[in-house]
């Protein structure tokens, strides 16, 4: 089926809202080849297609391939239930783009149109009598709609013109031509509800939109070189994911979004989480399509007038080598301590931020009598991680927990030598005396393959905890099921040595400052997940494994690379 996202005219539906298009990013999303910092001007290829075009101020913006072989490659992946909801969405746009208004897409569009086209959503002019207004050229624009643009390249200038110069002919109403800045408009008139227009710009990109300004606002970006190009960080941080055959691009203008969202009548963000948000400026991600499933290489970069910057310091990517290959879940990081203070930053007064921090704090006072930043996150200055890893119960023991949670963190000479180890046996300590006084626990010594170790058994005599030391400078702690035995000692089948880890976890960037691996398969057949997205059954169905590798590129921005490993259909 070819792709349906390219027509002249487009028949106008509903503008999208806000959350329409920032749950349209996530899903593209759902999070970043090595950077690289350019310090010449963008090649044009390098960077979002349109992007000379689209407006500075454009709150979102995706890029999608005209190439019929990319999409019949995405048909190729999941299951029979995704392949035929997929099916309807690109049906439902194609006749919403293309044959509602009296086109074929190989026979009207494909002769002319480049490799592929952007959709952009422009921010509204005004947001609100009291949010801040976005940088715009055109003063006279109001509203508080969000209006749409899209970018044509064009590879054959004569098909495309005689394309523009005679339209097909409106259902109801009819086309009339007007110039803006010595260029060629055609926009529709008398048609209830619709408002379109369309532009050639110099031959080599047909724009279409669904606002009269909202043409002239792209007209002005092209002409005066205030768009998407120019808007800061954008031409550095973009061509580091740069790809010859992309399925898609898309980019988030992140503080428009916040300025947005801070206006919401329902929802709105505080003065100080705007302000902070101010800081970041863009986020933006490839989409490749390989032979085992879907590879995202993502950036996210800070304004370049903001006073943030980031530690450059990527020393993870050893934690996956301390589990074993059984191992269902693995998230590790580089610094918990500084991961933590940047929540911090951003999170305090968040309504969005999924734990309010001084919540938390709060939490770990009152449970342990202990100070989260003081008393623990002060010694957790090396590498981290977080396990899920299944049960094997021995014969005759009790099966009370199908899996244990594993924390890992490293507190070598590095991050302050014996000083942050003796900080953190004292921690202990104080949560052994916790335990046994507070809650009644049994605060038992035991030993693990010859290594000695402390078990936290409960007044009903199950095992729930064991902490101990890995190597003398990685403590650990298990909670749940007793799964010590498969990191004590060094298990010699890791995580890191198993084909689904490495043919998912992306090996760039490296080096890294976190790694996430998650074996979705075995995962959702023995363990009940929370549901956090819509058709999320049939999207875990689908899926066999997820990976992601992540690094501070520079003290301005931040690489991500993920792979979604996928089921194929005829498989």
């Amino acid at each position: 089926m070819a792709p349906p996202l390219v027509s002249v005219p487009m028949k106008k539906n509903k503008k999208p809202s806000l959350a329409l298009t920032l749950s349209s990013a996530g899903l593209l999303i759902a999070a970043g080849s090595a950077a690289y910092w350019l310090q010449r001007q963008p090649s044009w290829n390098d960077l979002l297609v349109g992007a000379n075009i689209i407006p500075s101020d454009a709150l979102f913006a995706v890029s999608l391939t005209t190439d019929p072989q990319q999409w019949q490659k995405l048909r190729e992946f999941g299951t029979k239930e995704t392949q035929a909801e997929l099916d309807k969405n690109l049906v439902q746009l194609r006749d919403r783009f293309l044959t509602n208004n009296g086109y074929d897409f190989q026979k009207d569009i494909a002769p002319w149109v480049g490799n592929n086209v952007t959709i952009a959503i422009l921010a509204p002019k005004t947001v609100s009598k009291s949010a801040p207004k976005p940088v715009t050229t055109n003063e006279d624009v109001t509203g508080d709609q969000q209006s749409m643009v899209m970018v044509l390249p064009v590879k054959n200038p004569e098909i495309a013109k005689s394309i523009f110069a005679q339209p097909k002919s409106l259902k109801q109403g009819k086309w009339v031509d007007r110039t803006y800045q010595g260029i060629a408009i055609k926009q529709n008139q008398g048609q209830p509800g619709e408002n379109f227009s369309a532009a050639l710009l110099d031959g080599r990109f047909l724009v279409i939109t669904d606002s009269p300004k909202a043409t002239e606002r792209a007209i002005d970006a092209y002409k005066s070189q205030t768009s998407l190009a120019t808007t800061g960080g954008f031409a550095e941080n973009f061509p580091k994911i740069a790809n010859k055959q992309p399925f898609a691009q898309f980019y988030v203008n992140v503080p428009t979004a916040a300025k947005i969202a801070a206006a919401s009548p329902n929802r709105p963000l505080p003065a100080q989480v705007l302000a902070q948000l101010q800081n970041n400026q863009g986020l933006a991600a490839t989409m490749i399509l390989e032979p085992e499933g879907i590879r995202l290489k993502g950036v996210s970069w800070l304004n370049p007038n903001s006073q943030r910057v980031l530690a450059v310091e990527n020393k993870a990517g050893k934690m996956q080598s301390r589990v074993p290959a059984e191992t269902l879940m693995m998230l590790s990081g580089g610094n918990l301590q500084r991961l933590w203070g940047e929540y911090v930053l951003t999170s305090q007064g968040n309504p969005f931020s999924p734990i309010a921090p001084e919540q938390l704090r709060g939490g770990v006072k009152s449970l342990t009598d202990l100070d989260l930043d003081k008393d623990l996150l002060s010694w957790m200055k090396g590498e981290f991680s977080l396990s899920v890893i299944p049960n094997t119960p021995k014969e005759g023991s009790p099966d009370n927990f199908r899996a244990g949670l594993l924390f890992m963190v490293q507190t070598s000479d590095a991050y302050g030598g014996q000083s942050l180890r003796k900080s953190a046996q004292a921690t202990m300590s104080q949560l052994d005396e916790v335990m046994a006084n507070q809650y009644q626990f049994q605060v038992q010594p035991g030993k693990v393959a010859g290594q000695p170790v402390v078990n936290w058994v409960s007044p009903y005599g199950t095992l729930t905890a064991t902490h101990g030391w890995l190597d003398g400078d990685i403590a650990f702690f298990v909670v749940g099921a007793p799964i010590t035995d498969k990191i004590v000692p060094k298990p010699n089948n890791t995580l890191a040595n198993t084909l689904p880890f490495q043919q998912t976890v992306p090996t760039e960037p490296n080096p890294t400052n976190g790694q996430f691996f998650l074996d979705v398969e075995r995962t959702a057949k023995n363990f009940p997940l929370p549901t956090l997205i819509p058709n999320q059954q049939s999207l875990l169905g689908a899926t066999r494994s997820i990976g992601m590798t992540s690094a501070v590129s520079d003290s301005r921005s931040n690489r991500y690379d993920i792979f979604i490993a996928l089921k194929k259909v005829n498989r």
